[in-house]
């Protein structure tokens, strides 16, 4: 594919949305500009939260060095307002986002990027975002292994497709055209995660397609530890209840079921209490429970790491009671007006 002859007049502005990145903003921001891309046609737009490490502190020096590099604030803090930011400030054609927390492996990203909307035809790309990224730690390794499995990710999803295909691009869109964003709009700054998925479910009910591949992979460091993963988990189930007030169409089995599985087992330990026909129903959600679990993480130690059988549980577990956590708890705030983030 390259081969082919690029259009070198397409500007493309990488939006990263920041906030206590500072181990790894200098390396992201390195790997954009050691893109084989006429640098000319380079623009790094870092737009901080409000972090309180050295992450704006070490983006500014850079920037200082290469004109290429802008910095601004996010006074909002939301990684929706980060990403509307960017979008207002960029002055490419293409604009396409990143974490500060990612690794690429590929120096012809950009130019991939330019190639396969030529040649597609499509103002959307994807990307597959995996985290086997370098010096992972053994817990890392072990949730970069069950974030891409059946019962570790959301169903459907094709942010571990290794296959080059058209897709929706509700789950894994990633670039994009201006004129999408004149078309459709922006962000909605009502959510702070999955502000990515409703921005591109609104494309795809404008008729967007996109497509896919391996030539425009990027790797993202997995949490470090179970709080990190738990937390990180938790936001995601709040943006996925927003997403389904917003949008309730996009509600499905793979939502619920971390929110009925977090809900229910608790229920029906306290009402077991007073209620002894519970009790039987208990065990059989609790053993159904494990025994998932459990059997997902032979099937990955068995095919990954064998000592990662000690781990997986844990890690599931945490997935599947954040998520859960995250929906239920904004769940409530819903419905005692307490969701302030919707009442902007």
């Amino acid at each position: 594919m390259n081969d082919r002859i690029v259009d070198i007049n397409q500007k493309i502005s990488v939006v990263i949305p920041v906030y206590n990145e500072e181990r790894f903003i200098k390396s992201t921001i390195d790997m954009v500009l050691g893109q084989d891309y006429p640098k000319n046609l380079i623009e790094i737009l870092v737009v901080d939260g409000g972090s309180d490490d050295k992450t704006a502190e070490i983006a500014g020096n850079l920037a200082l060095k290469d004109p290429r590099i802008r910095v601004f604030r996010n006074p909002a803090k939301l990684s929706s307002a980060g990403r509307n930011i960017g979008i207002k400030n960029a002055t490419g054609n293409i604009i396409t986002f990143i974490d500060g927390h990612t690794y690429i492996g590929n120096n012809q990203l950009l130019r991939n990027i330019v190639l396969l909307m030529e040649k597609e035809g499509l103002s959307i790309l994807s990307r597959p975002q995996f985290m086997n990224t370098p010096h992972n730690s053994f817990f890392q390794k072990a949730v970069s292994a069950a974030r891409k499995s059946l019962i570790g990710h959301g169903l459907g999803s094709t942010i571990y497709n290794p296959e080059d295909k058209r897709v929706n691009p509700m789950s894994s869109g990633a670039t994009y055209r201006r004129e999408v964003f004149e078309k459709i709009g922006l962000f909605d700054e009502k959510f702070d995660a999955c502000e990515d998925v409703e921005l591109n479910y609104r494309a795809y009910k404008n008729g967007y397609d996109s497509f896919t591949s391996m030539k425009l992979a990027v790797f993202y460091y997995p949490r470090a530890s179970v709080t990190d993963l738990f937390r990180q988990m938790k936001r995601y189930g709040m943006g996925r209840l927003r997403l389904a007030r917003k949008h309730p169409e996009t509600l499905s089995l793979g939502t619920l079921l971390p929110f009925f599985i977090t809900l229910s087992i608790p229920l029906f330990a306290v009402l077991s209490l007073v209620l002894n026909p519970l009790y039987n129903p208990l065990l059989f959600l609790i053993g159904s429970y494990l025994l998932s679990i459990c059997g997902w993480s032979l099937v990955i130690s068995l095919r990954e790491n064998i000592t990662y059988l000690f781990v997986l549980p844990l890690i599931y577990f945490s997935i599947h009671f954040g998520l859960g956590w995250g929906f239920l708890t904004e769940l409530i705030r819903t419905i005692f007006g307490k969701s302030a983030i919707f009442d902007k």
